[in-house]
């Protein structure tokens, strides 16, 4: 467990065991970095990191070679580093840097820092270090809880959070999406997502070196970008459902988009609900289906569809190796028959999970049961079979209508695959005879020509069921997301 990456230690040339010296691990536009160049780099800023005695260090979390290299400095020195999300306000950035308390913050040359850091100490990456590499190996009295991330949430129900990964949840969740998605040394990795989040980092980083494979991030997503990247030889690509919507809407004039993603290996698509119409789309054009997978910040991945297993859109596959999923009920009895239908709470438990939240040791035990079961406030059903589906947010998509517990996002689906409807949102609101009636939050395919209320409630009760037509429609030019695509139903319009 002492070694995150077994190609960075495994000779002094920091050689994958078989591979060639040059054998590439990332590239970030025009720039790129072999194993042997990143083994080169990250030991060099490891040896300052531990020679300043640092007990944590943030990373200005760009998306550059620089915060790769950071990152993995850090890990290889044992110490955790704290990524920071560079469009954070002051506000924010001086909450995390406030509770981190950091010693060191590492950046690449140039880049211009918020007054929030103060007279912290600034360190430069040098990617390709002029002096000799740096000679540095995991220490070998790292134990498998040691931290190696303190990530932070995204504060929708107060200040952001930090959550402490543990060295063994990184392993352990990217071994088991290894056996999940049968990745391999042989796979390149393509992508554009944030490198200060789980999914852009851990997963868009760390998992191809893992692995022994290589990454190659796009600065900016771009479909001519993921075209370029999967007819050169990438075999997998990894995204936010923001991303796919604007693939399927592409694909129909764009042949090249089609054929090359026709050519990847995998489609993974995770950080929110990839609607079931974007699916199909993508699925018709290319012959292609998308995978997808479900975690959050405290506990990793929890789940996914296989490469090997069934494609089910809207589903987000079974649980992990290793991974225990329950599904509860409000008072917290679990729900022993899975019938698809029956909502309940999401919990899990398994070596994928954080071990708190930094400094706050009341929300770190409120969010566990007595016997260790991670709450994740996700709602979800469950087929017979194993396979979970997620309906939403317990504080904002489990909606109680009428004696129904309704889960927000099967409704989003139906009315994504109404033709006049771009984009949907679905909460629930007061309701003096139904306890809560469900609202939909529509941005019109055609501003000029909505689709009425009638014609969209109609359009739900025929694909779901008549309790889950929505009684209220809104109509917006743009829903509020955050940077990982995430609709913020918390930033809606109160009315």
């Amino acid at each position: 467990m002492s070694s995150l990456f077994p190609g960075l230690t495994d000779d002094p040339t920091g050689t994958p065991t078989g591979a060639p010296g040059g054998r590439p691990a990332l590239r970030f536009g025009e720039r790129s970095l072999t194993y042997a160049e990143l083994a080169a780099s990250a030991r060099a800023l490891a040896d300052r990191i531990t020679g300043a005695g640092a007990g944590r260090v943030a990373v200005w979390a760009t998306p550059t070679l620089e915060t790769a290299v950071g990152v993995v400095a850090a890990l290889l020195a044992g110490v955790p580093a704290v990524p920071l999300n560079p469009k954070s306000g002051e506000s924010e950035l001086g909450h995390i840097l406030k509770d981190s308390s950091p010693a060191l913050v590492l950046t690449a040359p140039g880049d211009e820092l918020p007054a929030a850091f103060g007279s912290l100490e600034r360190v430069d990456i040098d990617v390709r270090p002029s002096a000799a590499p740096g000679t540095k190996e995991p220490a070998s009295d790292l134990s498998p809880d040691t931290p190696a991330l303190i990530v932070y949430t995204s504060g929708t129900t107060g200040p952001p959070k930090g959550a402490v990964i543990p060295r063994r949840a990184i392993a352990t969740t990217l071994d088991a999406l290894a056996d999940a998605w049968q990745w391999t040394s042989e796979d390149v990795l393509v992508h554009g997502l944030p490198l200060f989040h789980v999914h852009g980092l851990i997963l868009g980083i760390l998992g191809p070196l893992r692995r022994g494979g290589s990454v190659r991030h796009l600065g900016r997503f771009g479909t001519e970008g993921v075209t370029r990247e999967l007819n050169d030889g990438a075999t997998m690509l990894f995204g936010v459902p923001t991303m796919y919507h604007r693939i399927a809407e592409a694909l129909p004039g764009d042949p090249e988009l089609a054929g090359a993603l026709g050519r990847a290996r995998l489609l993974v698509s995770g950080s929110a609900a990839l609607p079931v119409h974007d699916h199909e789309r993508i699925t018709a054009a290319t012959g292609q289906r998308v995978v997808e997978r479900y975690g959050m910040t405290e506990t990793l991945m929890n789940t996914s569809v296989r490469a090997d297993g069934e494609p089910r859109a809207g589903t987000v596959g079974v649980p992990l190796p290793g991974v225990e999923l329950r599904l509860v009920e409000e008072d917290g009895a679990p729900i022993t028959a899975y019938d698809s239908e029956t909502v309940g709470e999401i919990q899990v438990r398994g070596p994928n999970l954080f071990t708190e939240y930094l400094n706050r040791p009341d929300a770190t035990a409120a969010a566990f049961t007595a016997d260790g079961w991670f709450r994740t406030g996700d709602m979800a059903v469950r087929d017979p079979d194993g396979y979970v589906r997620i309906v939403g947010r317990k504080a904002t998509d489990l909606i109680k209508s009428g004696g129904y517990k309704i889960g927000a996002g099967e409704i989003e689906n139906a009315l994504l695959e109404h033709a006049g409807v771009r984009e949907a949102a679905v909460t629930g609101e007061p309701d003096a005879d139904l306890g809560e009636r469900i609202v939909a939050w529509i941005v019109p395919a055609d501003p000029q020509s909505p689709p009425d209320a009638d014609e969209l409630a109609n359009h739900v009760a025929a694909r779901l069921a008549p309790h889950k037509r929505p009684r209220v429609v809104r109509y917006l030019d743009a829903l509020p997301r955050n940077d990982m695509g995430k609709i913020m139903k918390r930033a809606l319009p109160s009315d």
